[in-house]
């Protein structure tokens, strides 16, 4: 709506009533991204409502996946929302969790069946919430891994070993990862040195679920010697940069000699 073209046309609109429409064109919007689903819990209170600001915050809302995404369900069907023969799954029953999560984490349900965790599922083992969190999913990083999360099942003993085995090789992998980015920002050739990085950070995140110590520094140990090749074939990316250098100097010292040439002659001549 064009109000300038209203105002200069002479149409009565007083200030109450164009600030109401200003104001109500965003919330209309937003209404209409909301799913019905976020609609009707919104509104609850209790534990209907419980899982709405927890999600909110979450690494999975940030990335734009919302509750039928994992439940299923029309989300723009009140009638429907729940309706199986619209794909509604519900709530999965505990021993369901990992290939619940696992239609979107594949290679990480993979992980964690082959481990001590996921072996033990049914029988008291841990499942993807024990860790993660149904709704209040953060993104996934080391410091999951600490006393409070891991004392609630066992000691913490094991846990710290493997902690800190995967620290040294996340350091490792955050350092390149700047260098390179400055490199490419630099216009040099990082293709080669990113893909390396990339299978070295995939073998890296294998072993979050993980729970057997001696195979998690083995894995640490021979990830950190890829990462050692990368670093040192930085030495080359350098050796380049500088050769770009002294090939620069030369060519402007060259121009510049070539121009203090041409004006001495032409003062000569002059």
């Amino acid at each position: 709506m064009n109000m300038g073209l209203f105002l200069r046309r002479g149409f009565p609109i007083s200030i109450t009533t164009l600030c109401l429409v200003l104001f109500s064109l965003p919330v209309a919007a937003a209404t209409q991204n909301q799913t019905v689903c976020l609609q009707c819990h919104g509104s609850q209170t209790g534990r209907g409502g419980a899982v709405v600001k927890p999600w909110q915050e979450s690494i999975h809302a940030e990335n734009g996946t919302s509750c039928q995404d994992c439940h299923g369900g029309d989300p723009k069907d009140a009638v429907n929302a729940m309706n199986p023969a619209r794909g509604f799954l519900g709530v999965p029953k505990e021993i369901e969790i990992p290939s619940f999560c696992g239609r979107c984490h594949i290679g990480i349900r993979d992980d964690y069946l082959q481990s001590a965790h996921g072996k033990a599922l049914g029988h008291g083992g841990p499942t993807c919430v024990t860790c993660h969190g149904s709704h209040d999913v953060k993104k996934a990083t080391l410091d999951i891994i600490n006393e409070k999360n891991c004392s609630r099942c066992h000691t913490y003993a094991r846990a710290a070993e493997l902690k800190a085995a995967m620290e040294q090789t996340e350091k490792r992998i955050v350092v390149i990862e700047e260098r390179l980015k400055v490199y490419k920002g630099e216009g040099v050739d990082t293709e080669a040195r990113g893909k390396a990085l990339f299978s070295a950070r995939n073998r890296y995140h294998r072993l979050f679920h993980e729970v057997n110590t001696a195979k998690v520094k083995a894995e640490s140990a021979q990830i950190i010697t890829e990462l050692d090749k990368i670093q040192r074939d930085f030495g080359n990316i350098e050796s380049e940069r500088q050769k770009r250098k002294i090939t620069g100097v030369a060519a402007v010292s060259g121009s510049l000699l070539a121009a203090l040439l041409f004006y001495l002659l032409r003062k000569t001549y002059d």
